[in-house]
């Protein structure tokens, strides 16, 4: 599991998981359903990106996001 705080952190990673399956940006884009402008802002850790946008390519490289340490009241 990988801590990420800041876009840029989840762009280094981004990039990090394409190169491992041995993805272009182009084919990453293409698989995704996104332009290959939008992964090449995702992966300089461009702040301002659509999270569905992202959501979709964390899928396509096979991750996930998971929350921790978020203030859930008890359902009662």
């Amino acid at each position: 599991m990988t801590i990420i705080k800041t876009t840029k952190e989840l762009g280094t990673e981004m990039r990090k998981a394409r190169k491992r399956l041995g993805l272009t940006q182009s084919q990453l884009a293409l698989a995704a359903d996104v332009g290959i402008r939008f992964i090449v802002d995702l992966e300089s850790g461009k702040p301002t990106l659509r999270l569905e946008h992202v959501l979709r390519v964390i899928d396509t490289l096979g991750g996930q996001i998971s929350l921790t340490g978020l203030a859930i009241e008890n359902e009662v």
